[in-house]
């Protein structure tokens, strides 16, 4: 077990400091406009690659005029494009469609999963870092429909109402059943386990109570812990279950890497990398000619760029086909596929697209004195995982 205590909670001064008033404009982000029906329900829909269940969501989005959406993460080093670029899209779109977001800072998580090597004040740092990359981002925070919550502070403010619904969960399940959920720690590995992996499941689970969330909306691999807590409404017979909204996991840039991972710095693109770092990592990504699925140039694509710019522009010579904007995934990959386009282009569209969504948040951690020494900070941490893992 870390030695830090848990109840050292952030400070209420450094997470008020973080309030924002005014982020950068972004392609990615919109101004809450009037929609209908369904176009709400097609924006929120977009965001995911699994809904359980639609036709829930759609009654939602019928009845309820500010559905609460809840995200979280673990600060556990410096943030990925995985993160940082997906994150805000999704919020984005989300706020958007008129849902309050509840962003779920989970350090005493984190702290479970050796994360910082369990020590908390660490992990606060590096949670106040990764706000300040959605802030730099684009995330539209400036709309009131946007909250970040530390778990430790409220979870102690409100302790008599988390951990009786803690310990129910804990109690209506078997052993088996719980570590069934072991993947939302990143672990999935067999043999012994951590006591961690029995009490984090129940806690997550409790935490989609706890915040009131009607919409889960995070990874697939957050997918059996929000199915957990759709069964336990069964047991509890509570009649409204929360909606999962699970998104795509983004891969890593090497060969057969299913999830981007921090862990591999040359197979991850981080939000502060430097515009000769971003393109050098894509040069040398996995991209197999012609072949469209497994490649990862494909995949941020498809699911960073274009949701960003709702275009894709390609910059060639005459001799190699000219210059061409793709307004759809399908479109680029017939191009992919066919030969029409050559993964050297793809690359060098893809490298200079990035480093246009980068660039504000470079920026950022240059001209702030703030931002700029939280990323030191957490670029000299050392990023740990579970006692007992590799």
């Amino acid at each position: 077990m870390a030695t830090e205590a848990p109840e050292q909670a952030p400070p209420a001064d450094g997470i008020q400091s973080l309030s924002i008033s005014e982020p950068p404009p972004s392609s990615s982000s919109s101004p809450t406009i009037q929609m209908s029906l369904e176009e709400k329900y097609q924006m929120v829909r977009s965001v995911a690659e699994e809904c359980i269940q639609d036709d829930e969501l759609r009654n939602l989005l019928a009845h309820k005029p500010e559905p609460i959406c809840y995200d979280g993460f673990e600060p556990s080093g410096r943030m990925h494009i995985a993160q940082g670029v997906m994150k805000t899209i999704n919020v984005n779109k989300m706020t958007s469609a008129g849902c309050r977001v509840k962003i779920w800072i989970a350090d005493w998580f984190a702290q479970l999963n050796n994360k910082m090597g369990g020590d908390l004040k660490k992990i606060e740092t590096v949670g106040r870092y990764m706000i300040e990359i959605w802030k730099a981002a684009g995330m539209n925070l400036d709309n009131g429909k946007v909250e970040f919550v530390w778990s430790s502070k409220e979870i102690n403010a409100r302790s008599h109402e988390y951990w009786p619904r803690v310990m129910d969960i804990a109690r209506k399940y078997t052993v088996n059943r719980i570590t069934r959920c072991g993947q939302i720690m990143g672990r999935n590995e067999p043999g012994d386990i951590n006591a961690s992996q029995i009490f984090y499941p129940c806690m997550q689970c409790a935490d989609i109570f706890f915040l009131q969330a009607d919409i889960c909306q995070m990874g697939m691999d957050q997918r059996k812990v929000n199915v957990l807590a759709r069964e336990y409404c069964d047991d509890i017979k509570k009649k409204n279950k929360p909606i999962i909204l699970s998104h795509h996991m983004l891969p890593g840039l090497k060969q057969g890497q299913e999830k981007m991972s921090k862990s591999d710095v040359s197979s991850s693109i981080f939000m502060e990398d430097e515009e000769a770092e971003v393109n050098l990592k894509i040069k040398k990504a996995y991209c197999p000619p012609n072949v469209v699925e497994g490649n990862p140039c494909m995949e941020y694509v498809k699911y960073l760029i274009l949701p960003w710019f709702n275009e894709f522009i390609v910059e060639r010579s005459e001799k190699n086909g000219g210059n061409k904007t793709f307004k759809s995934f399908e479109e680029l990959a017939a191009d992919y596929e066919s030969g029409e386009l050559h993964p050297a282009d793809l690359k060098s569209a893809l490298s200079k697209a990035l480093n246009k969504i980068l660039e504000p948040v470079r920026a950022h951690f240059k001209n702030d004195k703030t931002a700029k020494k939280l990323l030191q900070s957490v670029k000299n941490y050392r990023v740990t995982r579970n006692i007992g893992y590799p």
